[in-house]
């Protein structure tokens, strides 16, 4: 009983605002480290003073501020975009309001780039393209004094949960990715998530770029290790690459019931505790929480806790009515919007795309494990022959990606600028 309750409560979630016939509209999260440019650690104190710097200019007004009344999150008065701290002072989220194209996100980017990095540059940081901050063993990587964000790390901190974790509990301080989301119908959202589930080998091949010096991990995407080893990945479900093909929609939630939820809130107080499937939370006669300091409380789950559930696939489906895409890792400064310009470009062709995977020879030649085929095609060094079919299996899809964004007459394709030699 408990198990259908917990999926009607997730249908309710992600499946309300959906729109059956709505216009695509194209929405972009940018994250990137600030950093010291003669390589010292990030000084905290010149990342603030930009938010204050940025608060003082009449375009921009504060939206939140941390316990220490420093502002963290900045609304542009006409766009409506956000600027913020990503779960620490070293990492700036570019989080854009919903755009017709990928061009009008682009030079609201540049426009704010030309304000901020000349702020920066005065005290020698500056916003740089990496997918973990280069600096990130020196820096201070203590989470934003908000409560959410101290949780958060509290949380992937946390002991005696059973599970063998890596040994950076605060990945999440420096890490940055490059994310999508585009607006999706009940009878399409599926087959996105199928199609693009197909296609994470190739990603991982084009738009690779977080090697971690401090491990001797075979792979040019650290931030799947962080996340797959972390808590977050406490069960396999709730993290990454789907396992399978969904046939249904039945078949898609009861997988998300599989998912964890592991945060509550009572009386305006966030809690945290060890991952819980939810199909089985509302089972549970109580649970031991903590508060972000360590206070334990026991709590009593209730339905209205699956209103916080949040599963972290990299085709997630998203209460907004949207799936976001947010496997790839950010991007160097000059190809920002090319992963942004292929997930479009392919989106927009997808009977195509399906037609052109059921018969490729990349997948009819490759187990069809597609967690695998990400980890093979990211791997530092790849074999002659593996380089030769994840080129020929990548210029396909960048191919037909343009061909894509031609049809949608905007000039968008200039985005897709892909920094490999593919001769396949």
């Amino acid at each position: 009983m408990t198990k259908q309750q917990a999926i009607k409560l997730l249908k309710e979630k992600y499946l309300s605002n959906m729109k059956e016939d709505s216009e695509l509209f194209v929405g972009v999260e940018l994250e990137f480290p600030i950093v010291e440019i003669n390589g010292n650690k990030t000084n905290i104190e010149v990342t603030k003073n930009l938010f204050r710097t940025l608060a003082n200019l009449l375009d921009f007004k504060v939206e939140k501020m941390d316990d220490d009344q420093n502002p963290i999150q900045l609304v542009h008065c006409s766009s409506k975009d956000r600027i913020l701290f990503e779960l620490s002072y070293n990492t700036i989220e570019f989080a854009f309001e919903k755009a017709h194209s990928i061009d009008e996100v682009a030079e609201r980017f540049e426009a704010y780039l030309k304000i901020i990095q000349p702020i920066l540059q005065e005290d020698h940081h500056e916003i740089q393209g990496h997918g973990i901050h280069p600096q990130w063993q020196k820096n201070d990587n203590s989470p934003v004094k908000i409560e959410r964000y101290k949780m958060l790390m509290a949380f992937l901190a946390m002991n005696g949960t059973g599970m063998k974790t890596h040994p950076y509990p605060s990945y999440g301080a420096f890490i940055c990715g490059n994310q999508l989301q585009l607006d999706v119908r009940r009878d399409n959202y599926i087959r996105i998530i199928n199609a693009f589930n197909k296609i994470e080998a190739a990603k991982a091949y084009l738009f690779s770029n977080s090697e971690f010096s401090a491990e001797a991990w075979d792979t040019k995407i650290t931030r799947d290790i962080f996340w797959e080893e972390s808590l977050h990945g406490y069960y396999k479900e709730n993290v990454g690459i789907y396992p399978k093909d969904y046939q249904s929609e039945e078949e898609f939630f009861n997988n998300l019931a599989r998912t964890a939820i592991f945060t509550a809130a009572r009386d305006d107080q966030s809690y945290y505790f060890k991952p819980i499937r939810v199909k089985d939370y509302l089972d549970q006669k109580e649970i031991t929480a903590y508060t972000a300091d360590g206070n334990e409380k026991i709590i009593k789950p209730v339905k209205e806790d699956l209103k916080q559930h949040r599963s972290y696939q990299f085709q997630d489906l998203t209460a907004r009515g949207t799936v976001e895409f947010r496997s790839v890792c950010t991007q160097p400064l000059e190809t920002t919007f090319a992963p942004i310009a292929f997930e479009l470009g392919l989106f927009v062709q997808l009977e195509n795309l399906e037609n052109y995977l059921e018969h490729c020879s990349f997948l009819k030649n490759e187990k069809q494990d597609y967690r695998k085929l990400r980890k093979k095609y990211s791997k530092k060094i790849l074999s002659e022959k593996e380089e030769e079919t994840i080129q020929s299996f990548s210029k396909d899809l960048i191919d037909m990606a343009r061909a894509g964004l031609i049809k949608r007459g905007y000039g968008e394709e200039t985005f897709l600028i892909i920094n490999k030699e593919l001769n396949g």
